[in-house]
């Protein structure tokens, strides 16, 4: 009996990786123009790119519960326990759709085993997670191993980034935390993480550079304190900003993180224009209540 890991696809963990840890990877979809299409159909840059043409805001969807059933049955009528690590609670009904789906699966499968975790957050600080459970799973190690690499990854891990505007943030209804910057939207270039899996505010400048530039300081001193363990730069059609950012971490921090752009049903909700980092760290770093 082994254990599998599941997620979904706005921990946008690199192909190669999930292929090499055998992570299964359940897509959440976008809808632009009356089109919708899973994230693995859509080449992002093409996506934002029609997303500042169109007059209507694209919106976002979770998986099915039937995707969500196939991908947690399969290994359970396979005799492997699973793993599902997904995208924050707070911001989308996976989780929710995926706790429906273990009570539904381990009704046919009494002696299954299931756990679900909530990242508490998205994309590669959701992705980090992912990562650690499917190391200790692909080590052999226990389901309930597995579950706790990938809980206190959530502990060491932190989400900075910059939109060009919350307007994105606002429309979507995922602005959380950092409400309260509305009404200065013109006056600030707004620094934001995730904490207890809502948006939140960190700091408040008033230009991209002077954002650019906060982001990496608050990584460096992260590092110095804490040691750092992985790091990306991730950015939605935003690619000169993100190089950059990548040059000026890489300066502080004597270590050149990989640039990824992030898929649209994340992206959508921030918007075109957004640069920002996620970054793993050593030690704890007692940014979520629930952990």
């Amino acid at each position: 009996m082994a254990v599998r890991v599941i997620t979904d696809s706005t921990s946008y963990i690199p192909a190669d990786e999930a292929q090499a840890l055998g992570v299964r990877v359940v897509q959440l979809s976008a809808t632009l123009d009356g089109v919708t299409r899973t994230e693995d159909e859509i080449d992002p840059e093409q996506f934002y790119q029609a997303m500042l043409a169109a007059s209507e805001f694209p919106t976002s969807s979770q998986p099915s519960v039937a995707s969500m059933i196939q991908a947690l049955e399969e290994p359970v009528a396979a005799g492997d326990e699973v793993v599902a690590v997904l995208l924050s609670s707070k911001m989308s009904g996976t989780y929710e759709t995926a706790l429906m789906a273990r009570d539904q699966i381990l009704a046919r499968h009494p002696s299954g085993g299931i756990a679900v975790v909530d990242s508490l957050s998205n994309c590669m600080e959701e992705g980090f997670a992912v990562l650690a459970a499917a190391r200790v799973a692909d080590a052999g190690g226990t389901l309930e191993e597995a579950v706790a690499a990938a809980q206190e990854t959530t502990s060491r891990t932190r989400w900075l980034f910059a939109p060009a505007s919350l307007e994105y943030l606002r429309m979507g209804g995922r602005i959380g935390n950092a409400r309260a910057l509305l009404g200065t939207l013109l006056q600030v270039r707004p620094i934001l993480t995730v904490i207890d899996g809502v948006t939140s505010t960190v700091r408040s400048v008033r230009t991209q550079r002077r954002a650019i530039e906060t982001i990496a300081d608050m990584v460096a001193s992260d590092a110095e304190a804490h040691g750092l363990a992985d790091i990306v730069v991730h950015h939605i059609l935003a690619a000169p900003e993100a190089e950059v950012l990548a040059k000026l971490l890489g300066e502080r921090i004597g270590r050149r993180p990989r640039i990824q752009q992030i898929g649209p049903a994340i992206g959508l909700h921030v918007g075109p224009g957004t640069m920002g980092v996620v970054y793993e760290t050593r030690e704890d770093l007692h940014k979520n209540s629930s952990r």
